[in-house]
């Protein structure tokens, strides 16, 4: 087949090879990390405990599956990775909604290389901050495992302040180690580091999800299944309609036609002849921004309030509520999920599309939208145009949003199933294979081999 061939082809090309073996290399270190216990805590204990929540939490349960998946496993035995990539990729979004509000940052964002590396520099600073502040936390609670609804176990062999300090410690710094690593991929390897390990620590779960669907239709270890095989076949089919409306989600844009005006050479104030591009609005253009943002922001404070103490009658509202917030395939957690997501979509857009810097940058150069006025009026006409954008592709990253709840309140899907087909896992895994694939497809290009499309080439987010 020509995509093997092509893949085959790969292979043929030295440096890319050594780009591609790299890579792995990297990633495997990465996925140990995520496997190494932190010193102190009875792992066995708390996989246990955390298998038996996943029991009796049924289809609504969410925070620790959430956390498991995103951790790639780390979570079921504590490990030091288990913050992984994460701190990092909070600091960026901090750091990057602040650039939009603070002078100083903007600055130093219009300042090239030089700025660029300055604000790398803060960014990393804050991650040890975050770093300390997550793995401060979280020592903590695995010494109060009610906190996190584990019951009356001991999961820290030796409690006290030294436990905390020591896990503080190896989590920052394997934190600091994996983003070292991310850093070195994209120098040295193929394609974006952090993005490649988000995308290996979830499909680091594949395996399970194939497990647990091959024991549902088929029967496993002696257990029967319990649906019929034609439920699965089913399910491969609307999970290729929906990754193929991933992809369509992730490419798409709005074409806006620029006509520019070039001087003659010689400098004698003529203009040459009118030459024509396209400014591209990406559909997607917030990504997977606005479910990063909405997931935690639920889930989180829908646990703490799950765990109001029922003898305080006069909370007994806010109990339900974070009951209710707490299972994602409930009514009040789906709509609030879905209103998150759209505010956080037209929040991003608005923080980071400067549609008056846009318009100056056009008039400067000597470009303008076919029947808009340079200036003002080119802003605004943008703006419009962006706010309607944004509108259909927050529409649409809703729906993938959804499905993996809608899935599993309906069908009952175990969670590590269901969170393949759609959500943050769905269009992670699409965005970054899209932007991998592309650089691989530049380096056959360049040495003269087919692309992976027999017509036009790949293209990045």
């Amino acid at each position: 087949m020509p995509m093997l061939a092509t893949f085959a082809n790969t292979f043929k090309i030295p440096d890319l090879r050594k780009r591609i073996l790299f890579t792995l290399g990297l990633v495997f270190v990465c996925r140990v990390i995520s496997m190494v216990p932190t010193p102190g805590v009875d792992w066995q204990t708390l996989q246990m405990e955390l298998a038996r929540i996943r029991e009796t939490a049924g289809v609504g349960g969410g925070l620790m599956d959430w956390l498991n998946v995103f951790s790639g496993g780390a979570l079921n035995q504590c490990a030091v990775g288990f913050l992984s990539i994460w701190p990092y990729i909070s600091a960026s979004i901090i750091v990057q909604l602040m650039t939009s509000v603070i002078p100083q940052l903007e600055r130093l964002s219009r300042e090239g290389e030089t700025g660029r590396m300055k604000i790398n520099q803060y960014t990393r600073y804050l991650m040890i901050g975050i770093c300390v502040f997550q793995a401060f936390a979280l020592a903590t609670a695995l010494q109060n495992p009610a906190t996190m609804g584990l019951g009356n176990v001991q999961i820290v062999t030796r409690p006290g302040l030294a436990f905390n300090i020591t896990t503080a410690i190896c989590m920052t710094s394997a934190s600091l180690l994996v983003m070292w690593l991310a850093d070195q991929i994209t120098q040295r390897g193929i394609g974006n580091g952090t993005s490649l390990i988000i995308m290996i620590n979830i499909t680091s779960r594949l395996p399970s999800a194939i497990m647990q669907a091959w024991g549902r239709y088929f029967g496993l270890s002696g257990v029967e299944a319990t649906n019929s095989p034609v439920e699965l076949v089913l399910l491969l089919l609307f999970g290729f309609a929906v990754i193929m409306g991933t992809v369509m989600l992730t490419q798409g844009v709005r074409k806006v036609p620029i006509h520019s005006t070039r001087k003659a050479a010689g400098g004698s104030g003529a203009y040459g002849r009118m030459q024509q591009t396209y400014m591209p609005l990406r559909v997607n253009y917030t990504g997977v921004m606005p479910i990063i943002f909405a997931g935690p922001l639920i889930q989180f404070p829908a646990a703490l309030l799950a765990r109001i103490p029922a003898e305080i009658t006069w909370l007994s509202w806010a109990k339900w509520l974070g009951g209710k917030l707490s299972d994602m395939t409930s009514p009040i957690h789906l709509t609030v999920y879905a209103l998150m997501i759209m505010f956080f979509a037209f929040f991003w857009v608005a923080t980071q599309f400067n549609a008056m810097r846009i318009s100056d940058s056009l008039k400067k150069e000597g470009s303008y939208v076919p029947g808009i006025r340079p200036g003002m009026a080119t802003a605004e006409y943008l703006d419009a145009l962006m706010t309607r954008v944004t509108l259909i592709g927050g529409t649409g990253l809703l729906t993938v949003a959804l499905l993996p709840q809608l899935l599993r309140g309906f069908m009952q899907l175990p969670w590590e199933m269901a969170s393949f087909f759609g959500g943050t896992s769905l269009l992670i895994i699409v965005g970054v294979a899209l932007d991998t694939l592309r650089q691989m497809e530049s380096f056959l290009l360049m040495r003269n081999y087919d692309g992976f499309l027999k017509h036009g080439n790949l293209r990045g987010r």
